[in-house]
């Protein structure tokens, strides 16, 4: 009974974050950028997110005729589905707060990431438009360029804990935090995570200027907002994750003595990377097409297997010389 509600808590925390999410991310870019952010609906803009979910429920539902029914409805529910799943691998907190304690909760992830790609393509395809149809392309192309630098900068963290269980990885940064030797890996991660959510500077699938908002052209209504949801979702889980591979989990100070601030600590760290993945939308400009995919195949992939090559290295190193000794 614990855990089903423990299931329940942490479903209704995530998508009631991920909505709240909308409107922290327009106060921070309001307040990034000096201008004014939503403050026309109640006080200090605070009924705008109520007003566009009851705006999003009664806007017309509709269907292109010429579309791939049974597809375009799927579509949307992909994205979003993919990153709630991966949440149920995630420790939030000691000894073991989390719902699914996989053995191979690294890949378990992969496989949901690998997986959010179908959503964008799908959905873009089905449309029958031909600017969705580019954007879902361009979405296909991108998450599965970024997706192996990605999976290897998360294999050097694998290597340095010597296992792919998420609680072992976390409890291996006791002394200290991966983030030290795996500096050049976590960068690679980061990187990767911006494209694999689809955010600035990685927006190419949609590149409103280009695409008309791209793979999601003829969506509206209900089916939108969960492509919207499954992208603020997606957010959150790439900021987990960065904190369970690179930042020590819920480990914290006073941990020991007071093991409940392990849930505190990991939600801290994890809007600390919120905050910056909105920051980063209110910086930077928007590269070309072949630029991004340049800087994936040509780029953070190389460094990405000479970073996990160098650890396997001093990981054996080091277990020769602890076997002489």
């Amino acid at each position: 009974m614990t855990a089903i509600l423990f299931c329940v808590a942490l479903l209704a925390g995530l998508l009631a974050f991920a909505s709240a999410l909308i409107m922290i991310e327009r106060w921070g870019l309001a307040l990034w950028q000096d201008r004014l952010g939503p403050n026309r609906a109640g006080p200090l803009g605070l009924l705008q997110l109520p007003a566009d979910m009851i705006k999003l429920f009664f806007k017309e539902d509709w269907l292109p005729p010429f579309a791939d029914r049974p597809l375009f409805v799927l579509a949307p529910m992909i994205p979003a589905t993919a990153a709630l799943l991966s949440f149920s691998v995630i420790v939030w907190a000691p000894p073991l707060r989390t719902v699914a304690d996989l053995n191979i909760g690294v890949l378990f992830v992969l496989a949901m990431s690998s997986l959010s790609v179908y959503g964008p393509a799908l959905g873009g395809w089905s449309s029958r438009n031909k600017y969705a149809l580019l954007g879902a392309l361009r979405a296909a192309a991108q998450m599965l360029g970024y997706e192996a630098p990605l999976a290897l900068a998360m294999l050097g963290v694998v290597v340095l804990a010597g296992s792919f269980r998420v609680a072992d990885i976390v409890e291996a940064q006791r002394g200290l935090w991966f983030v030290v030797p795996q500096l050049p890996g976590f960068v690679l991660f980061f990187l990767a995570a911006l494209a694999e959510t689809r955010r600035l500077p990685f927006d190419l699938p949609e590149a409103e200027n280009e695409l008309v908002a791209g793979f999601h052209t003829e969506y509206s209504s209900m089916k939108f907002a969960l492509f919207f949801l499954g992208e603020y979702v997606g957010i959150l889980l790439m900021s987990a994750l960065t904190v369970t591979l690179y930042f020590g989990g819920y480990l914290g100070p006073f941990i020991d003595r007071w093991p409940g601030l392990g849930a505190a600590w990991f939600v801290l760290k994890m809007l600390a990377f919120v905050a910056l993945f909105i920051l980063l939308r209110a910086s930077l400009p928007r590269p070309r097409y072949d630029q991004l995919n340049t800087l994936a195949w040509k780029l953070l992939l190389p460094l990405a297997l000479a970073n996990l090559l160098a650890t396997g290295a001093a990981v054996l190193g080091r277990q020769a010389v602890g076997c002489r000794l």
